[in-house]
Parts: structure tokens; C-alpha cells; sequence
């Protein structure tokens, strides 16, 4: 019964992480966000999120790459010396992507929206493909999951619910984004975006903070 309670405690774990990975990753206004935002403006909300759902497939692919790539150094990280480091290396990775988002002008994306609305499927297939095209987003992932010690080897259904929880938390985001976009539809301006962009970089630089200090009591408790 004590096993039993313990491998549900690290699935649940895992999937909160998976969650927490899958909305930072998404959160960011890269060209796919802006091409939500103007679907859900020019076309409607499903539009929009049907294109979120798209990136979110992406999503899942990378997030897979990097954790099989990952998966290969887990030995050596395994190592509580070097599980610090890796930790502390993710949170400054963090770091440079929160401020390279604060500072970045999610704008200059924006392209003209065609009128044609298209299926949800075109939509979403395009979506995908926005996303699926910057492979950067590798280097986010591997900071993630570094963060949160997301990789579990040899931990099959644990590593699923993973993936599972990341692409819900994917859609979490999306869900909430073309939530509040299509409320605020006739008020909407261009500057906004730079507001949430701005405010997505300062989580991102206050969470890798409290990671490193977190890392930090670890090393030294």
C-alpha cells in the first residue's frame, strides 16, 4: 500500500509539473500567439483556438525530443552534484528567455489575416505548422524541464501522463487566451500584446528565480 501511494503521489507530481510546462511554454507571444490573437479577432474564438490547438500537437513533439534527448544524460545528472547545476543552469536559461521576452516586441510577427475563414482543421494544421517551424522552442523545454526535474527514464506510464499533462496545460492556455481576447474584442488594441508579453516575461523571470533559490536551500540545507 505504501508503494502504491507513492507512485500515485509521483504521478501527480508529474503531472503538475507537466501542466506548469505546458503553459510557460505556450505563453510566450511568439508568432503563433500573434496568430491566435488575430484569428480570435478577424474569424472568432475557435478560430483562434483551433490554431492554438494545432501548436499544442507541436508542442508535444518537441517536448518529446527534448526528453528523449534528455533521457541520455540522466546518469550523469542523476548525481546529486550535478542535478544542482542542471537545475541552476535551467533556471538561468529561464532567466535569459524571461527577459528576452520582456524586451522583445511580439508586433513585428503580425501579418494580414485572409478573410477566408477556412475549416478548423486548415486552422488548426496551420497553427501546427507555425509552431513546428522554430525549433528554439527545443532550448525553452530543456530549460523547463531541467527546472522542474521532468524527465523520469524507464517510467512509462509516468513519462505519458507527462506529456498528456503538458498538452493539457497547452490548452489551458489557449482556452484562457481566446477566452479573454474574444471578451475584450471591441476594445482590443495592438499595445496589449506587448502588456501580456511584458507580463508572461515577468513570471518567467520571477519563476527561474525562485528556482535558483530553491535550488540553492537544496545544495546547502
Amino acid at each position: 500500500h505504501v508503494i502504491m501511494w507513492i507512485q500515485s503521489v509521483n504521478t501527480l507530481d508529474i503531472f503538475f509539473k507537466g501542466l506548469i510546462v505546458g503553459i510557460l511554454a505556450s505563453a510566450p507571444m511568439g508568432p503563433v500567439g500573434i496568430l491566435t490573437i488575430q484569428r480570435t479577432l478577424n474569424k472568432g474564438r475557435w478560430y483562434g483556438m483551433m490554431t492554438g490547438v494545432g501548436a499544442a500537437f507541436s508542442d508535444i513533439i518537441y517536448a518529446a525530443i527534448s526528453i528523449l534527448g534528455m533521457s541520455f544524460v540522466m546518469d550523469f545528472v542523476e548525481n546529486p552534484y550535478y542535478m544542482f547545476w542542471f537545475q541552476l543552469i535551467g533556471s538561468a536559461l529561464l532567466m535569459f528567455f524571461g527577459i528576452y521576452t520582456y524586451f522583445s516586441n511580439p508586433t513585428s510577427n503580425m501579418r494580414p489575416v485572409s478573410q477566408n475563414r477556412g475549416t478548423l482543421m486548415h486552422n488548426g494544421f496551420t497553427g501546427f505548422l507555425v509552431t513546428f517551424s522554430n525549433p528554439f522552442i527545443i532550448l525553452l523545454f530543456i530549460a523547463l524541464m531541467a527546472r522542474f526535474e521532468f524527465v523520469v527514464p524507464e517510467h512509462y506510464f509516468e513519462q505519458a501522463v507527462g506529456y498528456l499533462a503538458i498538452f493539457a496545460g497547452a490548452l489551458v492556455w489557449w482556452f484562457g487566451l481566446t477566452y479573454a481576447i474574444n471578451k475584450v474584442r471591441n476594445k482590443f488594441q495592438v499595445s496589449t500584446i506587448c502588456q501580456i508579453n511584458k507580463t508572461i516575461g515577468c513570471i518567467v523571470i520571477i519563476a527561474s528565480i525562485l528556482g535558483m533559490i530553491w535550488a540553492l536551500i537544496q545544495k546547502f540545507n
